[in-house]
């Protein structure tokens, strides 16, 4: 719109995202939002950004709900995205299954905020948060179909966090101890017991990270476990399966 002037007001503003982006600072967090799977969604630097790999946590999801809506026609799938951040995967669920009963958790009131707004905003009221530490966040004694989790993976002091978007990006929900598995091993160990007989857990995860977590669902007794490649042909989302009762795991 050449024919459109500018305010002084409008002028400082346009200079200072100028200089933000040119030190740096995400495209997304500037404009205040970033679209995800159909989804515009919005975000600041309390949540990450939501990436396109974490869309295959979407897909996977979706297509076990269907295995699973066959066997239980009686009720609503359920299922449980622990470190919601902004509620991209949750929403992008809701957007797509109205019948399902989902819960979002963080352990951050201000992620929840921002994921509160983008559910109100885009009118997915049948998604539930909470706050917490992944499954102590969620109801007493629920068992869930699935739980699904986007948890902190990068060691401290790996050098991507010294590069690009991830220096802006909350630190806490980035970076875990024991080389980036920690918080991986923690949802394994606290959602065998949340699941309900032939749930699956689905855990995104470094590139370099999908045989040590398949060691860790294992660990746990979860049966089925696999590891499933992102676009980029990295192995990205890793999940398992609760043997129903009467069948062995391969642990």
């Amino acid at each position: 719109r050449p024919e459109t002037g500018l305010s002084d007001e409008q002028r400082r503003a346009f200079a200072d995202l100028v200089a933000r982006r040119a030190a740096g600072e995400p495209v997304a967090y500037l404009v205040g939002s970033r679209g995800f799977w159909t989804l515009e969604l919005k975000v600041n630097p309390a949540v990450l950004i939501p990436r396109p790999e974490t869309e295959l946590l979407v897909e996977l999801a979706l297509e076990l709900g269907r295995d699973i809506s066959v066997r239980r026609a009686t009720r609503p799938v359920t299922v449980a995205d622990l470190g919601t951040g902004s509620g991209a995967i949750a929403l992008a669920l809701a957007s797509e299954r109205k019948h399902w009963q989902i819960h979002a958790t963080d352990q951050s009131e201000r992620a929840l905020q921002v994921a509160r707004g983008n559910a109100a905003d885009l009118r997915l009221d049948h998604v539930h948060f909470g706050q917490g530490d992944w499954c102590e966040a969620l109801p007493a004694d629920a068992l869930f179909d699935m739980i699904i989790s986007n948890p902190p993976y990068i060691a401290e002091g790996d050098p991507h966090l010294r590069e690009g978007d991830l220096r802006f990006e909350p630190r806490s929900a980035l970076v875990a101890d024991e080389r980036g598995l920690a918080d991986l091993a923690t949802l394994c160990q606290q959602s065998r017991s949340r699941l309900s007989d032939g749930g699956y857990l689905l855990l995104e995860h470094g590139h370099m990270q999908g045989e040590e977590v398949r060691t860790l669902l294992v660990s746990q007794g979860f049966d089925g476990v696999r590891s499933e490649r992102d676009l980029a042909g990295h192995e990205r989302v890793t999940l398992g399966r609760v043997p129903p009762s009467g069948e062995n795991s391969y642990a």
